[in-house]
Protein backbone atom coordinates (compact mmCIF):
# COMPACT_ATOMS: atom_id res chain seq x y z
CA UNK A 1 0.00 0.00 0.00
CA UNK A 2 1.56 3.41 -1.04
CA UNK A 3 1.41 6.04 1.86
CA UNK A 4 0.30 9.19 1.69
CA UNK A 5 3.03 12.04 1.77
CA UNK A 6 2.87 14.83 4.51
CA UNK A 7 5.12 17.88 4.27
CA UNK A 8 6.12 19.77 7.28
CA UNK A 9 6.99 23.42 6.56
CA UNK A 10 7.69 25.94 8.87
CA UNK A 11 10.42 29.08 8.63
CA UNK A 12 13.02 27.00 9.14
CA UNK A 13 14.55 28.94 12.25
CA UNK A 14 11.11 28.17 14.44
CA UNK A 15 9.77 25.10 15.48
CA UNK A 16 12.56 22.52 14.99
CA UNK A 17 11.41 20.71 18.21
CA UNK A 18 7.78 20.64 16.96
CA UNK A 19 8.43 19.88 13.43
CA UNK A 20 10.76 16.76 15.14
CA UNK A 21 7.99 16.05 17.64
CA UNK A 22 5.44 15.80 14.79
CA UNK A 23 7.85 13.49 12.56
CA UNK A 24 8.71 11.24 15.53
CA UNK A 25 5.31 10.62 16.63
CA UNK A 26 3.36 10.52 12.89
CA UNK A 27 6.04 7.48 11.96
CA UNK A 28 5.67 5.81 15.41
CA UNK A 29 2.34 6.05 15.66
CA UNK A 30 0.63 2.60 15.56
CA UNK A 31 -2.29 3.90 13.04
CA UNK A 32 -0.28 6.57 11.30
CA UNK A 33 2.57 4.89 10.57
CA UNK A 34 0.49 2.37 8.37
CA UNK A 35 -0.93 5.21 6.08
CA UNK A 36 1.76 7.99 6.36
CA UNK A 37 5.38 8.73 5.22
CA UNK A 38 7.11 12.36 6.31
CA UNK A 39 8.90 14.95 4.31
CA UNK A 40 10.89 17.32 6.71
CA UNK A 41 13.42 20.05 6.33
CA UNK A 42 15.65 18.11 8.57
CA UNK A 43 15.57 14.94 7.03
CA UNK A 44 17.42 15.98 4.11
CA UNK A 45 21.42 16.60 3.68
CA UNK A 46 22.61 19.54 4.01
CA UNK A 47 24.13 19.54 0.31
CA UNK A 48 20.85 18.79 -1.44
CA UNK A 49 18.94 21.38 0.21
CA UNK A 50 17.91 24.00 -2.42
CA UNK A 51 14.31 25.59 -1.39
CA UNK A 52 13.72 26.99 -4.77
CA UNK A 53 13.70 23.55 -6.71
CA UNK A 54 13.55 20.62 -3.80
CA UNK A 55 10.95 22.23 -1.16
CA UNK A 56 8.58 22.86 -4.43
CA UNK A 57 9.00 19.27 -6.17
CA UNK A 58 8.01 18.16 -2.54
CA UNK A 59 4.82 19.97 -2.64
CA UNK A 60 3.90 18.86 -5.78
CA UNK A 61 4.51 14.97 -4.39
CA UNK A 62 2.88 15.36 -1.18
CA UNK A 63 -0.54 14.52 -0.24
CA UNK A 64 -0.86 17.02 3.05
CA UNK A 65 0.74 19.95 3.44
CA UNK A 66 1.10 20.81 7.16
CA UNK A 67 2.22 24.28 8.06
CA UNK A 68 3.45 26.02 11.34
CA UNK A 69 3.00 29.80 11.42
CA UNK A 70 5.00 31.53 14.31
CA UNK A 71 6.35 34.68 14.58
CA UNK A 72 8.80 34.55 11.24
CA UNK A 73 8.15 35.07 7.64
CA UNK A 74 11.54 33.75 6.54
CA UNK A 75 13.59 34.64 4.11
CA UNK A 76 12.53 36.33 1.10
CA UNK A 77 12.76 36.26 -2.95
CA UNK A 78 13.11 38.93 -5.16
CA UNK A 79 9.72 39.13 -5.48
CA UNK A 80 9.55 39.44 -1.12
CA UNK A 81 7.58 36.34 -0.86
CA UNK A 82 9.13 33.66 1.78
CA UNK A 83 9.56 30.21 0.91
CA UNK A 84 6.99 29.24 3.42
CA UNK A 85 4.45 31.39 1.24
CA UNK A 86 5.99 30.06 -2.01
CA UNK A 87 5.26 26.47 -0.31
CA UNK A 88 1.44 27.07 0.80
CA UNK A 89 0.78 28.95 -3.10
CA UNK A 90 2.05 26.31 -4.84
CA UNK A 91 0.20 23.35 -2.11
CA UNK A 92 -2.97 25.81 -3.18
CA UNK A 93 -2.41 25.26 -6.75
CA UNK A 94 -1.67 21.42 -6.65
CA UNK A 95 -4.91 20.95 -5.11
CA UNK A 96 -3.31 19.33 -1.90
CA UNK A 97 -4.84 19.42 1.76
CA UNK A 98 -3.87 22.05 3.74
CA UNK A 99 -3.49 21.53 7.42
CA UNK A 100 -2.24 25.44 8.98
CA UNK A 101 -1.53 25.57 13.19
CA UNK A 102 -0.48 28.80 14.28
CA UNK A 103 1.57 29.31 17.67
CA UNK A 104 -0.94 31.41 19.95
CA UNK A 105 1.02 34.29 20.33
CA UNK A 106 -0.29 38.15 19.94
CA UNK A 107 -0.17 39.54 16.14
CA UNK A 108 1.67 42.58 17.69
CA UNK A 109 5.31 39.98 18.11
CA UNK A 110 4.93 38.49 14.52
CA UNK A 111 6.50 39.86 11.23
CA UNK A 112 3.56 42.26 9.52
CA UNK A 113 3.68 40.08 6.40
CA UNK A 114 3.38 36.78 8.68
CA UNK A 115 0.13 38.60 9.99
CA UNK A 116 -1.00 39.46 5.95
CA UNK A 117 -0.12 35.63 5.26
CA UNK A 118 -2.54 34.59 8.30
CA UNK A 119 -5.12 36.67 7.18
CA UNK A 120 -4.85 35.30 3.68
CA UNK A 121 -5.28 32.08 3.94
CA UNK A 122 -7.71 32.14 6.77
CA UNK A 123 -10.78 32.29 4.42
CA UNK A 124 -9.58 29.15 2.84
CA UNK A 125 -8.97 26.70 5.49
CA UNK A 126 -9.75 25.91 8.34
CA UNK A 127 -6.88 26.37 10.80
CA UNK A 128 -6.08 25.85 14.77
CA UNK A 129 -4.19 27.94 16.93
CA UNK A 130 -1.64 25.76 19.77
CA UNK A 131 0.86 27.02 22.78
CA UNK A 132 2.90 23.39 23.05
CA UNK A 133 3.47 20.48 21.76
CA UNK A 134 1.23 18.29 23.86
CA UNK A 135 -2.11 20.63 22.23
CA UNK A 136 -0.17 20.82 18.50
CA UNK A 137 0.01 16.89 18.05
CA UNK A 138 -3.55 17.06 19.79
CA UNK A 139 -4.90 18.96 17.22
CA UNK A 140 -2.59 17.37 14.14
CA UNK A 141 -3.97 14.21 15.31
CA UNK A 142 -7.67 14.85 14.89
CA UNK A 143 -6.86 16.48 11.75
CA UNK A 144 -5.22 13.33 10.61
CA UNK A 145 -7.96 11.11 11.99
CA UNK A 146 -10.48 13.31 9.65
CA UNK A 147 -8.47 13.10 6.73
CA UNK A 148 -8.33 9.19 6.64
CA UNK A 149 -12.08 9.43 7.61
CA UNK A 150 -12.53 11.48 4.34
CA UNK A 151 -10.77 9.64 1.97
CA UNK A 152 -12.77 6.50 3.33
CA UNK A 153 -9.70 4.77 4.02
CA UNK A 154 -10.52 4.44 7.84
CA UNK A 155 -13.62 3.16 9.12
CA UNK A 156 -13.05 2.19 12.60
CA UNK A 157 -11.39 5.71 14.37
CA UNK A 158 -9.22 5.18 17.10
CA UNK A 159 -10.30 5.00 20.56
CA UNK A 160 -10.22 8.11 22.04
CA UNK A 161 -11.81 10.28 19.11
CA UNK A 162 -14.70 7.64 18.28
CA UNK A 163 -17.62 8.91 19.25
CA UNK A 164 -19.33 7.84 22.60
CA UNK A 165 -22.44 5.90 21.02
CA UNK A 166 -25.42 7.27 23.18
CA UNK A 167 -23.81 10.01 24.80
CA UNK A 168 -24.32 13.54 24.28
CA UNK A 169 -24.02 16.95 25.89
CA UNK A 170 -26.63 16.53 28.41
CA UNK A 171 -24.29 13.42 29.95
CA UNK A 172 -21.70 15.91 30.75
CA UNK A 173 -20.74 17.31 34.24
CA UNK A 174 -20.90 21.23 34.31
CA UNK A 175 -18.98 21.32 37.24
CA UNK A 176 -15.95 19.09 35.98
CA UNK A 177 -16.19 21.65 32.44
CA UNK A 178 -15.86 24.48 35.63
CA UNK A 179 -13.34 22.85 36.93
CA UNK A 180 -11.13 22.70 34.63
CA UNK A 181 -11.25 25.79 32.77
CA UNK A 182 -10.52 27.44 36.43
CA UNK A 183 -7.21 24.71 36.92
CA UNK A 184 -6.41 24.74 33.11
CA UNK A 185 -6.25 28.75 33.32
CA UNK A 186 -4.26 29.23 36.35
CA UNK A 187 -2.24 26.28 36.07
CA UNK A 188 -1.16 26.91 32.05
CA UNK A 189 -2.83 29.87 30.98
CA UNK A 190 -5.86 28.08 28.96
CA UNK A 191 -6.66 30.80 26.20
CA UNK A 192 -10.54 29.89 26.64
CA UNK A 193 -12.68 32.14 29.05
CA UNK A 194 -13.78 30.26 32.47
CA UNK A 195 -17.85 30.42 31.64
CA UNK A 196 -17.23 28.96 28.06
CA UNK A 197 -19.77 26.04 27.32
CA UNK A 198 -19.12 22.88 27.05
CA UNK A 199 -19.64 22.64 23.97
CA UNK A 200 -17.27 25.26 22.55
CA UNK A 201 -14.41 23.87 24.50
CA UNK A 202 -15.09 20.42 23.25
CA UNK A 203 -14.64 21.43 19.92
CA UNK A 204 -11.34 23.56 21.06
CA UNK A 205 -10.05 20.60 22.56
CA UNK A 206 -11.33 18.24 19.10
CA UNK A 207 -13.57 16.17 21.15
CA UNK A 208 -16.82 16.94 19.18
CA UNK A 209 -17.57 15.49 15.93
CA UNK A 210 -20.20 16.08 13.70
CA UNK A 211 -22.18 12.43 14.97
CA UNK A 212 -21.16 13.47 18.63
CA UNK A 213 -19.14 13.96 21.74
CA UNK A 214 -15.89 11.39 21.39
CA UNK A 215 -15.35 8.93 24.19
CA UNK A 216 -12.02 11.21 25.38
CA UNK A 217 -14.86 13.66 26.21
CA UNK A 218 -17.05 11.02 28.01
CA UNK A 219 -13.93 10.08 30.00
CA UNK A 220 -13.03 13.37 30.79
CA UNK A 221 -16.00 15.54 31.76
CA UNK A 222 -18.96 13.33 32.21
CA UNK A 223 -21.20 12.33 35.11
CA UNK A 224 -20.59 8.54 35.07
CA UNK A 225 -18.21 7.72 32.36
CA UNK A 226 -18.42 3.87 32.68
CA UNK A 227 -22.36 3.90 31.78
CA UNK A 228 -21.45 3.57 28.60
CA UNK A 229 -20.76 -0.11 26.98
CA UNK A 230 -17.21 0.68 25.52
CA UNK A 231 -15.76 2.62 28.36
CA UNK A 232 -17.37 -0.14 31.48
CA UNK A 233 -13.79 -1.11 32.07
CA UNK A 234 -12.21 2.82 32.40
CA UNK A 235 -11.28 1.76 36.02
CA UNK A 236 -8.23 1.83 38.18
CA UNK A 237 -8.13 -1.09 40.53
CA UNK A 238 -5.79 -0.34 43.96
CA UNK A 239 -4.46 -2.76 46.66
CA UNK A 240 -2.30 -2.54 49.17
CA UNK A 241 -0.82 -6.28 50.69
CA UNK A 242 1.55 -5.97 53.87
CA UNK A 243 3.43 -8.65 52.15
CA UNK A 244 5.75 -8.84 49.09
CA UNK A 245 3.31 -11.40 47.25
CA UNK A 246 -0.40 -11.07 45.96
CA UNK A 247 -2.51 -13.15 47.95
CA UNK A 248 -5.64 -13.47 49.31
CA UNK A 249 -8.07 -11.58 51.54
CA UNK A 250 -6.36 -8.62 50.05
CA UNK A 251 -6.20 -6.16 53.04
CA UNK A 252 -7.69 -3.43 51.30
CA UNK A 253 -8.95 -3.22 47.67
CA UNK A 254 -10.51 -0.11 46.04
CA UNK A 255 -11.79 0.46 42.62
CA UNK A 256 -12.02 3.88 41.42
CA UNK A 257 -14.62 4.78 38.20
CA UNK A 258 -15.32 8.44 37.65
CA UNK A 259 -14.13 10.74 35.62
CA UNK A 260 -10.32 10.32 34.41
CA UNK A 261 -9.19 13.17 36.89
CA UNK A 262 -10.95 12.03 39.94
CA UNK A 263 -9.27 8.42 38.81
CA UNK A 264 -5.66 10.08 39.30
CA UNK A 265 -6.58 11.90 42.56
CA UNK A 266 -8.47 8.86 44.16
CA UNK A 267 -5.53 6.45 43.35
CA UNK A 268 -2.49 9.07 44.09
CA UNK A 269 -3.99 10.02 47.86
CA UNK A 270 -4.67 5.75 48.01
CA UNK A 271 -1.19 5.15 47.51
CA UNK A 272 -0.45 8.24 49.59
CA UNK A 273 -2.60 6.89 52.50
CA UNK A 274 -0.36 3.84 53.28
CA UNK A 275 2.91 5.11 53.10
CA UNK A 276 5.29 6.42 56.15
CA UNK A 277 5.25 10.46 55.66
CA UNK A 278 7.49 13.36 57.69
CA UNK A 279 5.19 16.43 57.60
CA UNK A 280 7.16 19.35 58.78
CA UNK A 281 6.17 23.47 59.20
CA UNK A 282 6.40 25.35 56.26
CA UNK A 283 8.22 29.05 56.05
CA UNK A 284 5.09 30.45 56.31
CA UNK A 285 3.75 28.76 59.16
CA UNK A 286 0.73 27.71 57.75
CA UNK A 287 1.53 25.24 54.91
CA UNK A 288 3.08 22.12 55.34
CA UNK A 289 6.07 20.46 53.75
CA UNK A 290 5.27 16.65 53.24
CA UNK A 291 7.82 14.34 52.64
CA UNK A 292 6.74 10.39 50.97
CA UNK A 293 8.97 7.64 51.37
CA UNK A 294 8.02 7.61 47.68
CA UNK A 295 7.53 11.01 46.06
CA UNK A 296 4.39 12.06 45.51
CA UNK A 297 5.01 13.45 42.49
CA UNK A 298 6.42 10.50 41.07
CA UNK A 299 3.53 8.40 42.07
CA UNK A 300 1.29 10.92 40.16
CA UNK A 301 3.21 10.61 37.02
CA UNK A 302 3.18 6.91 37.37
CA UNK A 303 -0.97 6.71 37.89
CA UNK A 304 -1.08 9.47 35.22
CA UNK A 305 1.13 7.90 32.40
CA UNK A 306 -0.73 4.90 33.06
CA UNK A 307 -4.45 6.61 32.46
CA UNK A 308 -2.63 8.89 29.39
CA UNK A 309 -1.43 6.08 27.46
CA UNK A 310 -3.51 2.91 28.65
CA UNK A 311 -5.57 1.00 25.87
CA UNK A 312 -9.17 1.47 26.54
CA UNK A 313 -9.92 -1.37 24.23
CA UNK A 314 -8.31 -3.95 26.80
CA UNK A 315 -11.12 -5.44 29.05
CA UNK A 316 -8.06 -5.52 31.42
CA UNK A 317 -8.38 -2.33 34.09
CA UNK A 318 -5.58 -0.39 35.53
CA UNK A 319 -3.99 -1.72 38.42
CA UNK A 320 -2.16 -0.04 41.56
CA UNK A 321 -0.49 -2.67 43.95
CA UNK A 322 1.06 -1.49 47.32
CA UNK A 323 3.60 -4.11 48.58
CA UNK A 324 5.57 -4.15 51.32
CA UNK A 325 9.04 -3.73 49.29
CA UNK A 326 7.70 -1.99 46.20
CA UNK A 327 4.81 0.33 44.47
CA UNK A 328 3.46 -1.32 40.89
CA UNK A 329 1.27 -0.02 38.42
CA UNK A 330 0.05 -2.17 35.75
CA UNK A 331 -1.22 -0.33 32.53
CA UNK A 332 -2.90 -2.57 29.52
CA UNK A 333 -1.16 -1.91 26.40
CA UNK A 334 2.50 -1.79 24.86
CA UNK A 335 5.15 0.87 23.77
CA UNK A 336 4.58 2.58 20.79
CA UNK A 337 6.89 1.18 17.84
CA UNK A 338 10.35 2.27 17.11
CA UNK A 339 10.66 2.99 21.47
CA UNK A 340 12.09 0.31 23.97
CA UNK A 341 12.11 0.15 27.67
CA UNK A 342 15.88 1.39 27.24
CA UNK A 343 14.48 5.08 25.37
CA UNK A 344 12.58 5.34 28.25
CA UNK A 345 15.96 6.11 30.12
CA UNK A 346 17.02 8.56 27.89
CA UNK A 347 15.50 11.79 25.79
CA UNK A 348 12.81 11.25 23.81
CA UNK A 349 9.61 12.78 21.82
CA UNK A 350 5.61 12.58 23.25
CA UNK A 351 3.96 10.03 21.60
CA UNK A 352 0.59 9.76 23.53
CA UNK A 353 -1.24 6.83 22.84
CA UNK A 354 -4.42 8.82 23.34
CA UNK A 355 -3.69 12.67 22.65
CA UNK A 356 -7.16 13.82 23.06
CA UNK A 357 -6.67 12.69 26.41
CA UNK A 358 -3.25 13.51 26.89
CA UNK A 359 -4.42 17.21 25.87
CA UNK A 360 -6.36 18.41 28.31
CA UNK A 361 -4.44 15.89 31.20
CA UNK A 362 -1.83 18.20 30.27
CA UNK A 363 -3.81 21.69 30.32
CA UNK A 364 -4.71 20.69 33.86
CA UNK A 365 -1.03 20.04 35.01
CA UNK A 366 -1.59 16.48 35.67
CA UNK A 367 1.37 15.96 32.94
CA UNK A 368 4.24 18.15 33.01
CA UNK A 369 6.35 17.93 30.20
CA UNK A 370 5.96 16.22 26.31
CA UNK A 371 8.56 13.24 26.78
CA UNK A 372 9.69 13.90 30.41
CA UNK A 373 7.23 11.60 32.50
CA UNK A 374 9.94 9.35 33.04
CA UNK A 375 13.02 10.95 33.10
CA UNK A 376 11.03 12.88 35.97
CA UNK A 377 10.17 9.90 37.88
CA UNK A 378 13.64 8.60 37.43
CA UNK A 379 15.27 11.59 38.99
CA UNK A 380 12.83 12.67 41.38
CA UNK A 381 13.14 8.73 42.97
CA UNK A 382 17.01 9.43 43.03
CA UNK A 383 16.34 12.58 44.77
CA UNK A 384 14.38 10.82 47.27
CA UNK A 385 17.14 8.06 47.75
CA UNK A 386 15.58 5.30 46.51
CA UNK A 387 16.03 3.33 43.24
CA UNK A 388 14.34 4.80 39.82
CA UNK A 389 11.82 2.88 38.76
CA UNK A 390 11.75 -0.26 36.50
CA UNK A 391 9.92 -0.79 33.24
CA UNK A 392 8.99 -3.89 32.38
CA UNK A 393 6.73 -5.38 29.16
CA UNK A 394 4.60 -8.39 30.52
CA UNK A 395 2.41 -9.23 27.81
CA UNK A 396 -0.40 -7.21 27.06
CA UNK A 397 0.58 -4.97 30.56
CA UNK A 398 3.14 -2.45 30.56
CA UNK A 399 4.50 -2.67 34.80
CA UNK A 400 6.17 0.34 36.06
CA UNK A 401 7.93 -0.98 39.58
CA UNK A 402 8.88 1.53 42.15
CA UNK A 403 10.88 -0.14 45.35
CA UNK A 404 10.86 0.98 48.78
CA UNK A 405 13.51 2.09 50.70
CA UNK A 406 15.12 -1.26 53.11
CA UNK A 407 14.69 0.93 56.16
CA UNK A 408 10.97 1.51 54.75
CA UNK A 409 9.76 -2.07 54.64
CA UNK A 410 8.11 -1.95 57.96
CA UNK A 411 5.05 -0.12 58.24
CA UNK A 412 4.33 2.41 60.73
CA UNK A 413 2.45 4.93 62.44
CA UNK A 414 3.17 8.00 60.63
CA UNK A 415 5.56 10.68 62.08
CA UNK A 416 3.71 14.00 61.68
CA UNK A 417 5.33 17.48 63.11
CA UNK A 418 3.09 20.06 61.96
CA UNK A 419 2.22 23.29 63.95
CA UNK A 420 -1.40 22.91 62.19
CA UNK A 421 -2.17 18.79 62.52
CA UNK A 422 -5.80 18.94 61.16
CA UNK A 423 -7.32 19.93 57.98
CA UNK A 424 -9.33 21.86 59.80
CA UNK A 425 -6.96 24.26 62.03
CA UNK A 426 -4.62 24.48 58.04
CA UNK A 427 -7.82 25.93 56.47
CA UNK A 428 -8.68 28.57 59.54
CA UNK A 429 -4.79 29.16 59.21
CA UNK A 430 -4.99 30.47 55.50
CA UNK A 431 -7.92 32.56 56.30
CA UNK A 432 -6.47 33.97 58.74
CA UNK A 433 -4.55 35.80 55.73
CA UNK A 434 -7.40 37.08 54.75
CA UNK A 435 -10.93 36.00 52.56
CA UNK A 436 -10.66 32.97 50.12
CA UNK A 437 -12.54 31.25 47.84
CA UNK A 438 -12.64 27.55 47.82
CA UNK A 439 -10.66 27.00 44.61
CA UNK A 440 -7.84 29.02 45.92
CA UNK A 441 -7.94 27.23 49.59
CA UNK A 442 -8.22 24.32 48.08
CA UNK A 443 -4.29 25.12 45.70
CA UNK A 444 -2.94 26.46 48.92
CA UNK A 445 -3.63 23.19 50.72
CA UNK A 446 -1.99 21.59 47.85
CA UNK A 447 -4.81 20.19 45.93
CA UNK A 448 -4.57 19.70 42.20
CA UNK A 449 -8.48 20.11 42.39
CA UNK A 450 -11.16 20.65 45.31
CA UNK A 451 -12.23 17.58 46.94
CA UNK A 452 -14.92 16.24 48.43
CA UNK A 453 -13.05 15.78 52.18
CA UNK A 454 -12.41 20.01 51.94
CA UNK A 455 -15.88 20.47 50.86
CA UNK A 456 -16.84 18.60 53.65
CA UNK A 457 -14.73 20.27 56.61
CA UNK A 458 -16.03 23.76 55.13
CA UNK A 459 -19.08 22.51 55.48
CA UNK A 460 -18.03 21.16 59.24
CA UNK A 461 -16.68 24.83 60.58
CA UNK A 462 -19.60 27.04 58.63
CA UNK A 463 -21.73 25.22 61.15
CA UNK A 464 -19.77 25.21 64.17
CA UNK A 465 -19.86 29.07 63.06
CA UNK A 466 -15.85 29.25 63.09
CA UNK A 467 -16.23 30.43 59.38
CA UNK A 468 -18.73 32.27 57.26
CA UNK A 469 -19.44 32.74 53.88
CA UNK A 470 -18.58 36.89 52.40
CA UNK A 471 -22.20 36.42 50.36
CA UNK A 472 -24.58 34.53 52.73
CA UNK A 473 -27.53 35.01 51.24
CA UNK A 474 -26.40 33.11 48.03
CA UNK A 475 -23.93 30.44 48.81
CA UNK A 476 -23.66 29.03 45.44
CA UNK A 477 -22.41 32.38 44.08
CA UNK A 478 -19.01 31.98 41.58
CA UNK A 479 -18.17 35.11 43.49
CA UNK A 480 -18.06 33.19 46.76
CA UNK A 481 -15.76 33.58 49.52
CA UNK A 482 -15.38 32.06 53.03
CA UNK A 483 -13.72 34.27 56.34
CA UNK A 484 -12.86 34.27 59.54
CA UNK A 485 -15.40 34.64 62.48
CA UNK A 486 -14.26 36.31 65.71
CA UNK A 487 -15.11 32.65 67.27
CA UNK A 488 -12.87 31.03 64.54
CA UNK A 489 -10.12 33.75 65.90
CA UNK A 490 -10.19 32.35 68.96
CA UNK A 491 -10.11 29.10 68.29
CA UNK A 492 -6.78 29.46 66.58
CA UNK A 493 -5.31 31.15 69.35
CA UNK A 494 -5.81 28.53 71.82
CA UNK A 495 -4.24 26.17 69.49
CA UNK A 496 -1.49 27.98 68.79
CA UNK A 497 -1.09 28.36 72.54
CA UNK A 498 -1.64 24.64 72.98
CA UNK A 499 0.97 23.79 70.29
CA UNK A 500 3.85 26.08 72.24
Amino acid sequence: MEKHKIFISSVQKEFKDERIALRDYILHDPLFRRYFDVFLFEDVPARDRNPNSLYLAEVKRCDVYLCLVGNEYGAENKRGVSATEQEFCEATKQGKTRLLFIKDVNDRDRHRKTVKLIKKVGGEIIRRRFSNVSELISHVYAALVQYLEDKGILQTVPFDAAVCRGASLSDIDETHVKDFLETARAERGFPLPQNTSAKKLFAHLNLLTNDGISNAAVLLFCRNPQKFRPLICAEVKCMHFHGIEICKPIPSYQVYKGTLFEQVDEAVDFVLGKLDRSVTPGKTGVASDVSYEIPKEAIREAIVNAIAHRDYTSNAGIQVMLFEDRLEVWNPGALPQGMTLKSLRTAHSSMPHNPLISDPLFWARYIERAGTGTLDMIALCRKAGIPGPEFEQRGGQFVLTIKRAESQHKYSTSTVLVQYQSLEDRILALLNQGELPIAVISRKLNQKRVSGQLKVVLKKLLKNSLIEYTIPDKPNSRLQKYRFTKKGAEYLKKQNKNDG
